[in-house]
């Protein structure tokens, strides 16, 4: 049915049921010969803001280590611009400061989290823990930061500095410091979290790491897989195409003032043909990068190259669906491009590349389009499938 200017207009009964107001606007798309109606909602719930591609490291398992892209910090114009967006989504709820570089060497980081805070959203925060200074961890407290993730990725020392170049010990005694500024505030936040990717090297420590958790009172560890972005690294993968034993989760007390819960180990899957499905979709993320550019998630935040699930190097595009500081950020999650990519990756409407009779033969594969389907392809992307996972 349509009104008197040829726009569509749907039943009242069928907007009720699915609480739709009656206002909303669509995208019209088509599929198989079928039509589907996308919503243009401003329903992003979660914002990934990258301050920084600058770091304090150079490890080995780093993205930084191939690409070409700029090393740059996200200007106070361009943080004011998407400061000045936040007011037109919502549903938003959580901002993650993190990215391909550390947010804490950014000279401005404490103030962008403070402006965030003051609009009542949630913080979680993503480090190496090396500028964790205690000056910094007292203010991070006072800020009301409710999740801090620190990635560690070796129980001995001789582990950690094979990946990342420095001293666990600083780490740890950072994080200690975050403890006692905690305890001095008299807060139950910053939560803390720890980033564990498990290579061929490390494997072995993660026993050891449950119990390493337990002594700092992280409440969370999050394992992943390494993306392998050089050869060096892709000799270090545990994942294929074959089940691999599955990784034994446990968990761990984490006291909290008078209370006590439970610490949890979220492991990533080992082998490809798993259901494929996109958390940052599911979640309804959005991430920003230090340009103001707009990427749909981490995978397709920047220019790269990396090893696929069957060896093949595979050159990755950056896929910008706007620029915050031409566009509010609403805008630019409502564009048609943006809404229809969305629809196609909730739907994983994609080849699934690994496991097709012609890969072989297939160019394609060597960067990130697909045969049939949107482009740029998510045909293989490792984090669809939990093997890399990420905060």
């Amino acid at each position: 049915m349509t009104d008197d200017k040829g726009r569509l207009i749907l039943p009242k009964e069928f907007l009720e049921r699915r609480h739709i107001s009656p206002n909303t606007e669509y995208w019209l798309d088509g599929r198989e010969g079928d039509l589907i109606l996308l919503p243009r909602l401003p329903d992003v719930r979660k914002l990934y803001i990258e301050p920084t591609t600058g770091c304090n490291l150079q490890c080995r398992t780093c993205i930084r280590n191939v690409w070409e892209d700029s090393v740059g910090q996200m200007s106070q114009d361009t943080f004011q611009q998407l400061l000045e967006s936040l007011d037109r989504l919502p549903d938003l709820t959580r901002v993650v400061f993190t990215g391909f570089g550390e947010p804490l060497s950014h000279p401005q980081i404490l103030e962008m989290i403070q402006a965030v805070r003051k609009r009542g959203l949630s913080v979680t925060l993503g480090s190496n823990g090396l500028l964790l200074s205690n000056e910094m961890a007292r203010e991070l407290v006072s800020l009301g930061v409710d999740r801090i993730v620190i990635s560690v990725d070796g129980v001995k020392p001789e582990t950690y500095a094979s990946v990342r170049g420095a001293m666990l010990s600083q780490v740890l005694d950072n994080i200690r410091n975050l403890n006692e500024a905690k305890r001095e505030f008299r807060s139950l936040n910053p939560a803390l979290g720890i980033e564990f990717v498990i290579l061929k090297n490390n494997i072995s420590e993660l026993p050891d790491l449950t119990r390493l958790a337990s002594r700092l009172n992280a409440a969370r560890v999050l394992v992943s897989n390494v993306l392998p972005y050089t050869k060096d690294m892709r000799e270090e993968i545990l994942y294929g195409y074959e089940p691999r034993p599955a990784l034994s989760a446990s968990g761990w007390p984490v006291r909290a003032d008078a209370w006590v819960t439970w610490g949890t180990l979220e492991l990533p899957r080992m082998h490809w043909g798993a259901e494929r499905r996109c958390r940052f979709v599911k979640d309804q993320s959005i991430v920003v990068g230090w340009d103001g550019g707009v990427s749909p998630c981490y995978a397709l935040s920047h220019h790269y190259h990396y090893f696929a699930v069957d060896g093949r190097k595979k050159e990755v595009n950056r896929y910008i669906l706007g620029n915050l500081n031409e566009q509010p950020l609403a805008e630019i999650w409502m564009s048609e491009d943006y809404v229809r990519f969305r629809s196609e990756v909730r739907g994983f409407h994609f080849p699934s590349c690994p496991d097709c009779d012609l890969r072989e033969s297939c160019d394609l594969r060597e960067r990130n389009e697909g045969c049939w389907g949107w482009s740029p392809s998510c045909a293989d992307c490792l984090w669809a499938q939990d093997i890399v996972r990420c905060p």
